[in-house]
């Protein structure tokens, strides 16, 4: 059963407690790359990178070795929407944890000589992006799709932004939205709630709320576009995709079920059984759904040769059309539904990932769906309305297509 918890200044908690000797715990706040001013291109990945070099009252290496020398682990991430900071640590390291948290959150001071250092560290992280067309096309795919809107920057900026960031950005970034009101405790572990809400309190309820309200402007009309661009790659790479829907549409969990049919983690996908299985034309072939605060994406992705690039093209395009072409009978809608619920539950019990989920959940709708609930949710999915969804979502005249040869 999960707890919540809203403190006088905003911030959020979420516990869900279980017996083991590890916990998990993140700050997750809700502010991404697409919060940047234009001048401000990467930013908020950056100061994930430089958020760990020092404090008012710690160098970096106490920073690190604060929960390393007990045997945990301190991690961030960028997404588009959201920053966390997050670590796995012994249940009764909860108090040093938390501590941890609010010091470098509340307290980093971003020396200058440490930015400088960063940079270069940032700047190779391109560079490796750039060599690796794989995960590169999924930016650039995005870039395309939300051509001119901050939502399809890549999150890493570019070389001249990445040059230009300076301390006095770094703060004004932070002091606009580091808010408490616009963060979530989330905690997995062997701690009673009572205890944690007074933890999170006696080193949080200090920060009041500041900043200005997060405002988020709505990608404009999207427009299909088809493009080609020549690569030195010895695969070919493509992506074809479509604007899909927002985080809080209720058709979001009937297309997150046709993705998974079509490419989702098994092997016994339709495009996994047809390109690769039957065909042996490519070796990695996936499907992605991601939904935003004001809008979504969905893609497929596959690498083959070159000379069979527009084949594959076809037959993605084929199994999307069947979707709509033809409903799901009784017997393909209950393994498809039985798939989906058999890989939510292996995937809750990494209680890092649930950690992860239920903050990110409760950031956003301010509210956790339990496993019964969604399961009951993914029941009730009809063929009809996956026919609808893939209408909408996969009509050829829709999608975008990126191919790098």
């Amino acid at each position: 059963m999960y707890q919540t918890y809203i403190f006088e200044n905003g911030l959020r908690l979420i516990h869900y407690r279980v017996p083991t000797k590890a916990a998990y715990c993140g700050l997750i706040i809700n502010v991404g790359s697409r919060d940047e001013r234009e001048e401000e291109s990467g930013i908020a990945h950056f100061i994930e990178h430089v958020i760990f070099k020092g404090t008012e009252k710690r160098k970096a290496y106490h920073v690190l070795s604060r929960l390393e020398d007990v045997g945990g682990e301190l991690n961030a991430y960028t997404t588009k929407e959201d920053t966390c900071v997050y670590a796995t640590f012994m249940a009764k390291d909860y108090e040093r944890t938390l501590e941890l948290f609010a010091d470098i959150v509340f307290h980093s001071v971003f020396p200058e000589k440490e930015i400088e250092k960063e940079k270069d560290v940032v700047l190779d992280e391109i560079d490796s992006y750039k060599d690796s067309p794989g995960e590169l096309i999924f930016d650039d795919f995005e870039e395309q799709v939300y051509e001119g809107c901050r939502i399809g920057r890549n999150i890493l900026g570019n070389e001249a932004a990445v040059k230009s960031i300076s301390r006095e950005m770094i703060l004004n970034f932070v002091e606009r939205n580091y808010s408490p009101d616009r963060m979530v405790i989330s905690s997995v572990g062997d701690i009673p709630f009572e205890k944690l809400v007074r933890l999170v309190e006696k080193y949080f309820a200090c920060y009041a709320r500041r900043g200005e309200p997060l405002v988020r402007v709505k990608p404009e009309i999207y427009v299909p576009r088809f493009v080609e661009v020549n690569k030195d790659t010895h695969q070919c790479h493509c992506i074809v995709g479509n604007v899909a829907y927002d985080n809080k549409e209720d058709k979001r969990l009937p297309l997150s079920l046709l993705m998974n049919l079509l490419g989702g983690s098994g092997m016994n996908t339709r495009l996994n059984l047809n390109i690769r299985e039957r065909y042996g034309l490519a070796y990695n072939i996936e499907a992605s759904y991601t939904p935003y605060s004001d809008t979504g994406i969905c893609m497929i992705y596959f690498g083959c040769d070159r000379e069979n690039a527009d084949w594959c093209l076809d037959l993605c395009k084929r199994e999307m059309r069947a979707l709509y072409e033809e409903k799901l009978g009784p017997v393909q809608m209950k393994r498809a539904k039985t798939q989906m619920i058999g890989q939510l539950t292996i995937s809750s019990e990494n209680y890092e990932n649930l950690m992860l989920s239920i903050g990110k959940s409760f950031l956003i709708y301010d509210k956790v769906d339990s496993l019964e609930d969604v399961y009951a949710q993914i029941g009730e999915i009809t063929p009809e309305v996956l026919v609808q969804v893939a209408e909408e979502i996969f009509d050829e005249r829709k999608l975008s297509v990126l191919i790098y040869k």
